[in-house]
This record gives C-alpha cells, structure tokens and sequence, in this order.
C-alpha cells in the first residue's frame, strides 16, 4: 500500500509514518517544515519505501495513494497564534487539495480535526454530537474554526463525491517528539522541571484535560482508517 503522510515531520506525522513503514507500506511524507523537524523522521529517512517531500499541501498535489493520513497543521497554540492565517490556509485550503487527491485516487483520507472544535466547551465530557462552544474571533479563532471547517469540507466532499473520508478528533497527545516549547501543559510541566523551575498552575488548578499517549492515538487513527467506507464520523480519540 502507499501512503501519504501530511505533516509526516510533524510529532504525531512522524510516528504515523514510523508505523506505516514497520507494516511494510511505501510512505510519501510531505512537510513544509514550518513546525515540522527533520530530526523526528532522521531515523528512517534512509528507508528504501520512505519519501519526503519538502512542500506547503495548499499547493496542488499530484501524487499516487491509497490511503491519506492529514496531520499537516500546526497545533502549538503559541506557534499558530503567531501564524493565524497561514493556519487556517493549511486548515481549509490544504484540506481541499488533500481531498481532490483522495478523490482522484480513490484512496482513504484519515483526517485530523481537533477537540478545539468544541471551543470552550459547556459539557464534559464531549459527545460527538456536540456542536461547541466556540469563539470566531478570538486568539485561538485561526485554528478551532479552520479545524471546524476542515470537518465541513470532508463530509461535504464524501456527500457530494462520495470520496472515502474519516475524520478524528484528537485530543491532547503526549509522547516522544513533542517539542518542550510547545506551549502545552506536560511539555511545560516537563521543561519546567528539567529546568528546576516552579510548576506553572493557572487559576486553582481544578481543570481537567482528556491526555492520550502517542502509540495508542496511532492505534486509533489505524482503527479508523479500518472502519468501512460509509462510515466518516467524527469520533473522538482522546
């Protein structure tokens, strides 16, 4: 099978080509390196089915797939306020591209949205069928609505052209490859205490977050790549 990996660079992107490539698949990894790093994919790089291509998907993409797996957006809340718009371009604009490349291939897309969509959620936990609670114009606006609208997108594109499309929302992630200046709680508490530096704790400390390991997120992903092909979702993998 070959595969397709968007953000392929990226902390979750690098261990989804990892598992494509010990199952024996051939792996294209497209990353523009905005917030990607070669180091992530050093250690199969040189793998004879492994291909990196250095290059932005809200470009036109002409590639042959059987299955795509879409990780390309940045997902640090310090790095994606600081690049709004090139965010939301790579949420609904490179999520367009992928899905023509899907569609023109007859491969699977795996689509990663995000529990952003919820927004400031007003129900805990969140069902799926949980429309949110988002703010349009606020500091995170760039990535909750583009991820919103990369959802539209999909299942707009599967109803219309009946192109093979999973969508997951994924929730927070931890694992080997995370950046320390991510900007997210366990980088921070990790940075923090290798730095032996005091714990940061915002307002009393009561919040609770929803934390998933790496390997059993690419267990989900797979699972749903897996599931038949009227079956889009969203289903949270958290």
């Amino acid at each position: 099978m070959k595969a397709v990996v968007a953000g392929g660079c990226g902390f979750i992107g690098s261990h989804v080509c990892e598992r494509l490539l010990s199952s024996g698949h051939k792996v294209v990894c497209i990353d523009n390196l905005s917030s990607g790093c070669l180091d992530n994919i050093a250690h199969f790089r040189e793998n004879e089915g492994f291909c990196f291509l250095n290059k932005d998907i809200t470009e036109k993409l002409d590639i042959d797939a059987d299955i795509i797996f879409n990780l390309a957006c940045i997902a640090s809340p310090v790095r994606y306020q600081a690049a709004p718009i090139d965010t939301m371009k790579t949420s609904v604009v490179g999520t367009l591209q992928l899905l023509e490349l899907a569609h023109k291939n007859g491969a699977r897309l795996i689509h990663a949205s995000s529990s952003e969509v919820y927004g400031s959620p007003e129900i805990h936990p969140q069902p799926e069928h949980y429309w949110g609670h988002v703010n349009p114009n606020g500091p995170r606006a760039c990535y909750n609505e583009g991820k919103r609208a990369s959802e539209t997108l999909c299942f707009d594109h599967h109803q219309i052209h009946g192109t093979l499309v999973k969508v997951a929302r994924i929730f927070n992630t931890y694992g080997p490859r995370m950046r320390l200046d991510d900007g997210r709680v366990i980088p921070n508490f990790i940075s923090q205490c290798l730095e032996r530096l005091p714990i940061s704790v915002h307002g009393k400390g009561e919040q609770t977050r929803s934390f998933c390991y790496i390997d059993d997120l690419v267990d989900g992903l797979f699972l749903l790549s897996e599931t038949p092909n009227d079956f889009v979702g969203p289903i949270n993998l958290g």
